[in-house]
């Protein structure tokens, strides 16, 4: 997720949904030793004890820490706050089959 998809989330997230996505990131993570979307110097791990170790719902949390709990684990948000995904529209090829009435090769 990129970090302006997560700031335009991150503003109007709410601590309960911020939990749920918590939530189902520590059943479904696997690897925790991933290198960190955030923190290219940390890994999956230590952004889960900084950011969600001691995640408090009654908590009044600051734009930036809400915009890299979102960009760590956004993909375990529930369908309906993850981005739309822009859909690629497919290119138009052109294209003629080769001419080779006049090819010559020329012998040595």
């Amino acid at each position: 997720m990129s970090r302006s998809e997560a700031t335009k989330i991150a503003e109007d997230i709410s601590n309960q949904d911020l939990l749920e996505m918590f939530k189902r990131a520590k059943d479904n993570i696997t690897d925790w030793t991933q290198v960190s979307r955030v923190n290219k110097s940390l890994s999956k791990g230590i952004n889960w004890n900084i950011l969600a170790k001691v995640f408090d719902i009654n908590h009044e949390y600051h734009i930036l820490a809400k915009i890299n709990m979102v960009r760590e684990f956004g993909e375990y948000l529930s369908d309906n706050l993850k981005p739309v995904k822009k859909v690629k529209s497919a290119i138009k090829v052109n294209h003629q089959e080769p001419d080779f009435s006049n090819y010559k090769v020329m012998e040595l």
